[in-house]
């Protein structure tokens, strides 16, 4: 059977009584029995189709709303995880930083503290030197000085010798 729709059925209702006769002098109106049965009847089939309908309706829309918080509850779960490990990897990131300043700050120390031993190695190597150079060069003046004395006196005794 087909469903008939509710307000075309109000509609013939409508039609039915605003056609019907008058009773003169009176709001009341003459209308066809067997004519408005007939459409209380289809109203009778038709209202529990269209109410059945509805409930349908109506379920489908809470399931679509469950199906839709479902899927806001796991977008915003995920947004949470997401945050959570983006946080761990900012924190991760800052300890990474703080371990790199700390390196950095201990290997500046460790190159001074070098530098200065360097400094301190160089300045012996370079004062033993002095030293030994200081040393060296005495022995070197005090040769030569001997060698001339020694060529002064080769020369005044071959003079005294001459004849």
């Amino acid at each position: 059977m087909i469903a008939i729709d509710s307000l075309a059925l109000l509609d013939r209702l409508e039609v039915l009584v605003s056609g019907s006769w008058r009773v003169p002098f009176t709001s009341r109106a003459a209308v066809d029995e067997n004519v408005l049965f007939d459409i209380i009847d289809q109203m009778r089939i038709s209202i529990p189709e269209e109410v059945k309908q509805a409930g349908e309706l109506l379920k489908e829309r809470e399931k679509l709303l469950s199906a839709a918080a479902e899927e806001a509850d796991r977008v915003v779960e995920e947004a949470k995880e997401q945050a959570a490990r983006l946080l761990d990897e900012h924190e991760i990131a800052a300890a990474a930083r703080a371990e790199a300043a700390s390196i950095r700050q201990q290997v500046q120390r460790e190159a001074a503290e070098t530098r200065r031993g360097a400094d301190d190695y160089a300045l012996g190597v370079l004062s033993d030197l002095e030293g030994r150079l200081s040393s060296l060069l005495r022995t070197t003046s005090n040769g030569l000085a001997a060698l001339k004395r020694r060529q002064g006196q080769a020369v005044s005794e071959e003079r005294g010798k001459a004849p």
